[in-house]
């Protein structure tokens, strides 16, 4: 066999393998999969590496960066394979400066905090909010959030309560308590009495659909088969709150919301009373930053939310969203696709997925006409 039918050979066999697609596209997802060595330079890469794209019948596929070493390759001192992916350094990052904020006993600013990962401000803020959906200062809050819900819950003074979650004083924390706890905190330790809720139960082509509303906005959207069972979640949701039935100016906001579960891709714009943990905040977040007629699984959102090992958890915040399409929990799939539990029923899930992958279709089919229309020249 002469030398060149050989290199013709290995440059088909790389060219077959499914891993070369992933070094031509540089794709990142593939980094934590596998490495490829380079024959002529003695280096491995990782896929995403930004080298200069080798020959195929240069190229050979590793298991592990350890592998490559095996064989007699040498890291590449451009993409470092032989180190943790980028991601995954900045997802352990930005989960330890998590638990700083949460164990400082007042909230770190954005200058102390970069100091402490070895980052400037404005980097920092950027790689923060991508990965948590928050700012540092919006992660403090939520976090002191939660602290004053559970010292209110242990059953001290409000006084005690305050002071313990890290607020400086009563009239600073009176100046947000409304948006810590969406109520005084007198009426949260009372399960929500004296908080007037507004409610309404109507139909819409995935079932039953009960739209909620506070003073603050949106607060439940649930669907199910039985009308009565809704009522009964709402009630167990808010067990000392007012729950009113709503009068024909809130029937028109039913509508607004029953349009939107119809046509989920053009949005919901209207203010929502989101009330959960900080973790449940931060996953739903990320849910609400994935475009309609995308999808994303759920170690996908634990990572970009900076808890990579966190899966479960994020499944279970997925889990306790009361508010149907308005935070998309139906945009969360299994890692290999598949349509996992909803709590209001797989079978909406995928109307719901099916819905909006029509509808983003079709507004690009919609914007190419156009487009078409304003290239022709005008008639004379």
């Amino acid at each position: 066999m002469n030398m060149t039918s050989k290199a013709e050979i290995l440059a088909a066999a790389t060219v077959a393998d499914p891993r070369w697609a992933a070094v031509v596209a540089r794709d990142a997802k593939a980094d934590s999969s596998f490495v490829y060595s380079v024959r002529t330079t003695g280096v491995y890469c990782r896929p995403s590496c930004g080298a200069r794209r080798p020959r195929p019948e240069n190229v050979a596929f590793h298991a592990t960066a350890a592998d490559a070493e095996h064989a007699g390759f040498r890291a590449c001192k451009r993409c470092r394979p032989d180190q943790a992916p980028r991601a995954l350094q900045q997802a352990a990052m930005v989960a330890k400066l998590c638990r700083h904020i949460e164990a400082a006993d007042h909230p770190p600013s954005l200058d102390e905090l970069a100091t402490h990962a070895g980052l400037s401000a404005h980097h920092l803020h950027r790689v923060f909010k991508a990965l948590t959906g928050l700012t540092p200062r919006a992660w403090a809050a939520a976090h002191r959030a939660k602290r004053m819900r559970a010292e209110l819950d242990r059953g001290g003074s409000v006084t005690d309560a305050i002071y313990g979650a890290g607020y400086n004083s009563n009239a600073r924390f009176y100046e947000q308590s409304n948006d810590v706890l969406g109520m005084t905190p007198s009426t949260y330790r009372a399960g929500g009495a004296d908080t007037d809720i507004r409610f309404a139960v109507g139909l819409c082509s995935l079932g039953s659909i009960l739209v909620a509303a506070s003073g603050r906005g949106v607060c439940a959207i649930l669907l199910g088969d039985d009308p009565d069972a809704l009522a009964r979640d709402l009630q167990d949701r808010f067990p000392r709150a007012r729950l009113i039935g709503g009068d024909a100016k809130f029937e028109a906001l039913v509508a607004r919301v029953v349009g939107f579960v119809e046509a989920p891709s053009i949005g919901l714009d209207l203010p929502l009373d989101v009330r959960g943990t900080a973790f449940q905040q931060r996953v739903w977040q990320a849910l609400r930053a994935i475009p309609p007629g995308e999808t994303a699984s759920y170690s996908e959102i634990a990572t970009r939310i900076g808890a990579p090992r966190s899966v479960r958890a994020v499944a279970g915040a997925c889990a306790a969203n009361a508010l149907a399409v308005a935070i998309p929990c139906h945009r969360v799939v299994r890692n290999d696709g598949g349509l996992s539990g909803y709590r209001w029923g797989v079978e909406r899930k995928r109307a719901l997925l099916d819905r909006e992958a029509h509808g983003v279709r079709g507004e690009a089919a919609a914007a190419g006409k156009r487009a078409g229309r304003s290239d022709r020249a005008p008639r004379a």
